[in-house]
């Protein structure tokens, strides 16, 4: 089995719509575990009546404090009972065969950690054509130049990685922060090279982002990664490359 584990936060808009799309995925051994992180816009009202039609493979857990996605997904992972994790943020969207496809891919390769290929789409999810293709296999160093690993694409066997290092750390840019710890820590990441999922981007101003995303990657390297100044400036320029050519 593999359990889904979706922070929401005033996903009104989206959550319906992201429950419909893991119902209808081709892998029906899935359990769904919604962590509602104190809306304020009625989603885990909506998500309530949806259980209450559809049965106890969705699972709602409520926060009565806002922490983060970090620590939503921490709760979902200690809620999670399925072989696979697998990762979906509420307002992106998963092709209908990505968990068929991704967990027959991590069987092929005996993998503990694995993420795939996918698309950026406008602010309703339609398809740009600006596809983010990734390598066979990512280690720890290679990652330090390219944050490729979307987290909506992430899944790991629970049978083969401690669950304990798969929890995010209540860091800036969580998710690269957990994914860095444990590539360091020897794990390979592998890489299925197709499209499977879209990741929503609103329509806005881009600019503020992007400083945010630099502060982001250098506190990363100078804390997570513990690198020197040289070392972080070195990787911090193929990381500017390479995002800067994966947006255009």
């Amino acid at each position: 089995m593999v359990s889904i584990v979706v922070p929401v936060y005033n996903a009104s808009s989206y959550i319906s719509e992201t429950i419909s799309m893991v119902s209808a995925q081709t892998y029906k051994d899935w359990e769904l575990i919604l962590v509602d992180d104190a809306s304020t816009d009625g989603s885990a009202n909506i998500i309530e009546k949806i259980i209450e039609k559809q049965g106890k493979r969705i699972r709602l857990i409520r926060k009565n404090v806002n922490e983060g996605a970090a620590a939503a997904r921490n709760t979902g992972i200690d809620a999670s009972s399925g072989k696979y994790i697998a990762f979906l943020d509420a307002d992106d969207v998963w092709k209908p065969d990505k968990l068929e496809k991704q967990i027959a891919f991590m069987e092929k390769n005996d993998a503990a950690f694995s993420f795939h290929a996918y698309e950026f789409g406008d602010e309703k999810a339609n398809p740009t054509g600006k596809i983010v293709t990734v390598p066979k296999t990512l280690s720890f160093k290679e990652a330090l130049s390219r944050t490729i690993i979307f987290t909506t694409t992430v899944m790991f066997d629970t049978e083969k990685i401690d669950m304990e290092i798969i929890h995010m750390p209540q860091v800036p840019s969580e998710d690269t922060a957990t994914w860095w710890r444990i590539l360091k820590s020897g794990y390979v990441a592998y890489g299925l090279n197709e499209n499977l999922a879209i990741y929503r981007r609103p329509a806005k101003s881009l600019s503020s982002n992007k400083f945010v995303a630099v502060e982001r990657i250098w506190f990363l390297y100078r804390n997570i990664a513990n690198l020197s100044v040289p070392a972080s400036l070195f990787y911090f320029c193929g990381w500017a490359v390479r995002a800067t050519l994966r947006r255009l």
